[in-house]
């Protein structure tokens, strides 16, 4: 059986992306790529049959293509997943693959073909709805600008006293991930850390992002203490990790 990996057009594989996203029916962190223009896509063919597709970016630089970070094959087909995944390897040139490890499949391949394998950032979802309250700190959310992005939406917490309202903390909901999962971030001034505002803008963006009709996710450097001990004490719990291995 004669496998291919051949360059093409994110149109020619969108069908399968598709199937991809259902199947997995996670945030896939990735999924902007595609619609920034920052990745190649490759479809897999087995004597002359699509049955899958590979995408590579830019780990570093957006303007290369040297990581492998989204790769399906589809089940009827997906014994050949590693003859597809050499493929890929051998027509892109990439040098490393770059991946959630909730994805099963392109994990299977970074453990089999790569080395060096090094987690870099935590992966979180919902797990159960907080009950926070900080007298005296209330959610708002921003009013949008003329010139801000049309996918991001901006909240910031706000601290009422006698004598002035001060804001403490911000925050907000990125839309530009497979649907219907949102990203989730924050930041809390200096001065005003460790007094649970962090949590509390998080609890709250989970109740905005519902509302919107989506999901919430969000991430965190491995190596952010901070930032995790924050979203486990909102409600959210890690699901995975981002994954780098030298091919």
């Amino acid at each position: 059986m004669k496998v291919q990996a051949i360059k093409t057009t994110l149109r020619k594989i969108r069908a399968f992306r598709s199937l991809f996203l259902q199947e997995s029916n996670f945030q896939f962190v990735y999924n902007k790529c595609h619609a920034y223009g920052w990745a190649d896509t490759y479809l897999f063919t087995l004597d002359g049959t699509a049955v899958g597709y590979g995408a590579i970016w830019g780990q570093n630089n957006r303007s290369d293509r040297d990581a492998i970070f989204e790769f399906y094959v589809v089940k009827p087909y997906r014994k050949f997943a590693g003859e597809c995944f050499l493929k890929l390897w051998e027509a892109s040139g990439a040098v490393c693959v770059e991946c959630q490890s909730n994805d099963v499949l392109l994990t299977a391949m970074l453990y089999q073909y790569s080395k060096n394998i090094n987690a870099e950032n935590l992966l979180f979802d919902d797990h159960f709805q907080t009950q926070i309250i900080l007298p005296g700190i209330s959610f708002h959310q921003q009013e949008a600008k003329e010139n801000d992005r049309r996918d991001e939406f901006k909240y910031y917490l706000k601290q009422e006293d006698e004598d002035e309202e001060v804001v403490v903390a911000t925050g907000g909901l990125m839309l530009n991930y497979n649907e219907p999962f949102a990203d989730l971030y924050m930041e809390v001034k200096d001065g005003f850390r460790k007094q649970g505002l962090g949590s509390f803008m998080i609890q709250e963006l989970k109740k905005a992002c519902y509302l919107m009709g989506r999901v919430p996710g969000a991430r965190c450097n491995i190596d952010n203490a901070a930032s995790k001990a924050t979203l486990l004490k909102a409600g959210m719990k890690v699901c995975g990790y981002i994954l780098i291995g030298k091919l």
